[in-house]
């Protein structure tokens, strides 16, 4: 006698609840795979598009300074002989690639002995050696300075030439990154600013690998680093102080760079 084989029955409710798997699966992988592309779409933007356009708007700037000054000669924008005397505070806004500090100083700026206004762009940082060009505007606002590929002011410090420490910030990754190689400057490499009536001439000095952001000492009139006693100066003297953040793609810390006055002499 043959003996009889039990087919097994496939129950319809498994097979939705198999189906519901499969979709979950897909609709997960799906979910996936578009998060990846909105991510690598907005590293992207933060890597490419922020530089380009941060960067073409800098050299415009730049390029309409130019101009303004070739047009209006003899007006000292930096008050190149001033000096501070009572102290005042002088903090990062940003958050952004700065570190904040207390200084000395009475600054003249645009318009003959007048400051700067916040946000205004006043002067020209080159660094030769990094191939940079840059405008410096009063301030370290991260929208309306850093974030359009200026260098920043810090408020407080003194201006180009004067005595005591003229302190600018700037961003080392996106955002047109002026500051990207700041790490490349050497003793005795040259930098200069230039206003509507002077080109200063600023030589690498001192170079400080890195220091806390709350380092307020690296900005003060003689500036020396309060984490870092070991970098900085104790004599009074006409300081340039370039800061940045440290490492790549990080604001753990800050990276500074300290230069001494060494020329100046009349635009034209």
């Amino acid at each position: 006698m043959a003996r009889s084989v039990r087919i097994p029955l496939v129950q319809h409710s498994s097979l939705r609840r198999r189906a519901r798997y499969r979709r979950v699966l897909w609709t997960g992988a799906e979910l996936l795979v578009t998060t990846g592309v909105l991510v690598l779409l907005l590293v992207a933007h933060q890597l490419w598009w922020t530089n380009r356009e941060a960067r073409e708007g800098a050299e415009r700037k730049v390029e309409a300074l130019e101009r303004e000054w070739g047009g209006d000669r003899g007006h000292d924008l930096s008050g190149g002989g001033g000096g501070g005397a009572s102290g005042g505070s002088a903090t990062d806004s940003s958050g952004s690639g700065a570190t904040g500090g207390t200084t000395s100083g009475t600054t003249s700026g645009s318009g003959g002995g007048t400051n700067p206004r916040a946000s205004e762009a006043y002067a020209v940082l080159r660094i030769p050696r990094l191939g940079l060009r840059v405008p410096v505007a009063e301030g370290t606002d991260k929208q309306k300075v850093l974030n359009k590929g200026y260098v920043g002011h810090y408020a407080h410090t003194q201006q180009p030439g004067q005595a005591g420490n003229f302190a600018v910030a700037g961003h080392r990754n996106t955002h047109g990154e002026p500051f990207r190689h700041l790490n490349r400057l050497r003793k005795g490499d040259r930098v200069e600013v230039e206003t509507r009536s002077t080109t200063y001439t600023y030589t690498v000095d001192k170079i400080l690998p890195r220091t806390s952001p709350r380092d307020s000492g690296v900005v003060r009139p003689v500036p020396r680093s309060l984490t870092e006693p070991a970098y900085g100066y104790t004599l009074p003297g006409h300081y340039l102080t370039l800061t940045t953040c440290t490492p790549e793609y990080t604001s753990r810390y800050r990276l500074v760079v300290w230069g001494k006055l060494v020329a100046s002499r009349p635009r034209g």
